[in-house]
C-alpha cells in the first residue's frame, strides 16, 4: 500500500509572522545570533525541526528502552519460573529471587540511560533557541500556529507544559513577576515600530462551519460499540436463563437485543458524520499549511486541530 500524499508542514511560526513586528524580528535575530542559527529562515527551520524530531524520537525508542522492557517482563516471570523448578524449591530466597531483583535493577538503569539521552536531545541548543523564539512571539502577541508535543517533551496528546516548556517572558523590558524572564528589544520601544504588512494576494483559508463542528464534536462518541456489546450479551444471558430455568420473565431481556442494534446503528451514523467532518477539518489544516508555505500568516490551531495535524503527520510517516 502506498504512503499518504505528502503535504506542506505547519511551522509553529514563520518569517511572515515574525516580520509583522519589527521589534519581535529584532529579538528573534538576536536569539539566532546567540545560537548560531537563522530562525527567520523557514526552510532551514523546517529542516532543523525534522532533524531534531527524528533525534528526539529515536532517543526515546532506542534499543536500551526495549531491553529494559524485556528485563521487566523477565523479572516479573522469574518468581513463577523459580517456583516451578524443583532444583530451586528448597533454596534460599536470595537464590530464588536474586535474579529477578538483578533484572529489575538492570531495567531501571537502562531506562535511566534512555531518559538522559532523550532529555539531552530535547535540550539541544538549537531547539532551546527555537523555544526562546516561540516564547518571545507569545509575549509579543504573535500567533503561534501549533507547538508539537515532542518539541516541549510532552507525550502525544498529553497535558501540561512538558519537560522543556516554552519559556514565558515579560516583553518591553519591564520588571516582571518574581522569577520571570524579561526580554528587552534591541530597539527603542517608545518609537513607532515598522511592520511588514500581510500580503493581501495570499488568501487565508476561512474556517467553515463543518470545521467548527469537528472541533466541537472531536471528543464525542466512542461508547456505542461497547454499549451495544453489553446490551447484546445481557439480552442473551437473560434469554438463556429464562430458557434453562423455565422462567418466562427472563425472555423479557430479549428486548435488549434490538436496543443493541439501535445503539450500533446510532454509533455508525455518528461515526460516518465524524469521518466527514474530519475530512473537512483535515482539508482546512492542509490549506493552512499551503498558505503558510506561500508566506502567509496563519492563525493558531485549536487543540482539536493540533491533535488532527499530529495524527496526519504520523500517517505520513508510515
Amino acid at each position: 500500500m502506498g504512503s499518504p500524499t505528502e503535504h506542506p508542514s505547519l511551522l509553529p511560526i514563520t518569517h511572515a509572522t515574525l516580520a509583522a513586528d519589527a521589534r519581535l524580528l529584532a529579538v528573534v535575530r538576536d536569539i539566532g545570533a546567540r545560537h548560531g542559527f537563522d530562525y527567520t529562515d523557514d526552510t532551514a527551520t523546517a529542516a532543523l525541526l525534522r532533524e531534531r524530531r527524528t533525534a528526539v524520537r529515536g532517543a526515546g525508542n532506542s534499543a536500551p528502552g526495549w531491553l529494559g522492557a524485556l528485563a521487566i517482563v523477565a523479572a516479573a516471570c522469574w518468581p513463577f519460573a523459580a517456583a516451578a523448578l524443583p532444583a530451586l524449591a528448597d533454596r534460599s530466597p536470595a537464590v530464588r529471587f536474586g535474579p529477578a531483583v538483578f533484572l529489575l535493577v538492570l531495567a531501571v538503569w537502562l531506562w535511566v540511560l534512555v531518559w538522559r539521552r532523550w532529555k539531552r536531545e530535547l535540550l539541544h541548543p538549537l531547539l532551546a533557541g527555537y523555544r526562546e523564539v516561540l516564547g518571545a512571539a507569545t509575549a509579543c502577541g504573535a500567533p503561534v500556529t501549533q507547538v508539537p508535543d515532542w518539541l516541549v517533551g510532552r507525550s502525544e496528546s498529553g497535558t501540561g507544559k512538558g519537560v522543556a516548556p516554552i519559556p514565558s517572558y515579560e516583553y518591553a523590558g519591564e520588571r516582571g513577576e518574581a522569577g520571570a524572564h524579561t526580554y528587552t528589544p534591541t530597539m527603542d520601544t517608545r518609537g513607532a515600530a515598522t511592520s511588514t504588512p500581510a500580503d493581501p494576494s495570499i488568501p487565508i483559508p476561512v474556517k467553515s462551519a463543518a470545521v467548527s463542528q469537528y472541533e466541537a464534536r472531536a471528543d464525542e462518541g466512542g461508547w456505542h460499540d461497547e454499549a451495544g456489546c453489553v446490551l447484546l450479551i445481557a439480552g442473551g444471558i437473560g434469554i438463556g436463563w429464562g430458557y434453562t430455568q423455565q422462567v418466562p420473565v427472563g425472555y423479557l431481556a430479549g428486548a435488549l437485543i434490538p436496543l443493541a442494534i439501535v445503539t450500533w446503528l446510532a454509533g455508525s451514523r455518528q461515526g460516518d458524520e465524524k469521518r466527514r467532518l474530519r475530512e473537512e477539518a483535515l482539508a482546512y489544516v492542509r490549506a493552512l499549511a499551503a498558505a503558510q508555505a506561500a508566506a502567509a500568516r496563519v492563525p493558531e490551531l485549536s487543540p482539536q486541530l493540533r491533535k488532527l495535524y499530529a495524527e496526519e503527520c504520523e500517517e505520513q510517516k508510515e
